[in-house]
C-alpha cells in the first residue's frame, strides 16, 4: 500500500508538476478575486486544479489563467464558470517588479498552491525557469539517492 501524504490544514490546493517542470527562483502571495460560488465550493472541499495554469501581467495587473476550481453543488442557477480567468490581487510595485524580470529574463509566473490566511484564500505564485529534460532527470536521481541513504540510515539507528 502506498502512503498518501496529507496536505497541511489551510492548504486547499497544491500544484505539484510546479516544482517538478520548473527552477522556482522566488515566490510571491497574492490575493484572490473569486465569487462566493467559488469561495464555498473551495472551503466544502471542491477540486482546484492548476493544469496548465499559469499567472500573465496584463496592464499592471496579474491573472490567474487556466485554473479549473469545480461548481458549488449546491448553487443552482447561479454558478460560475470552471475556467474563467481570475484576477489577482497585487501591489502595483510588485506587479511592476515582476513584469520587468518576466520580459528581461525569460521567466515565467506559476501558481504553487492555494491556502488560507486567517479568513482569506491566498495564492503563492513563483517567478521560475523552465528545467530542460536532463535537469529533471538528475533531480529524480538525487532525490532516489536521499532516498536510499535515508533508509539506510534509518535501518542502522534502528539497530543501535
Amino acid at each position: 500500500m502506498s502512503k498518501t501524504k496529507k496536505q497541511s490544514p489551510g492548504v486547499y490546493s497544491f500544484n505539484k508538476r510546479a516544482r517538478h517542470d520548473y527552477t522556482i527562483l522566488e515566490t510571491f502571495e497574492a490575493g484572490i478575486c473569486l465569487l462566493g460560488t467559488e469561495v464555498k465550493s473551495i472551503k466544502s472541499g471542491g477540486k482546484v486544479q492548476f493544469n496548465d495554469s499559469y499567472v500573465k501581467i496584463i496592464n499592471d495587473e496579474a491573472y490567474l489563467i487556466n485554473c479549473f476550481i469545480t461548481k458549488y453543488a449546491h448553487a443552482a442557477k447561479y454558478n460560475h464558470d470552471e475556467t474563467k480567468t481570475r484576477k489577482l490581487l497585487m501591489h502595483k510595485r510588485e506587479t511592476a517588479k515582476l513584469s520587468n524580470k518576466l520580459y528581461e529574463k525569460n521567466l515565467t509566473l506559476v501558481p504553487i498552491k492555494l491556502y488560507a490566511k486567517k479568513h482569506l484564500i491566498k495564492l503563492e505564485i513563483g517567478l521560475a525557469k523552465g528545467k530542460k529534460d536532463y535537469e529533471k532527470r538528475d533531480d529524480l536521481k538525487k532525490k532516489d539517492v536521499n532516498r536510499e541513504l535515508s533508509k539506510q540510515f534509518k535501518q542502522n539507528q534502528i539497530k543501535l
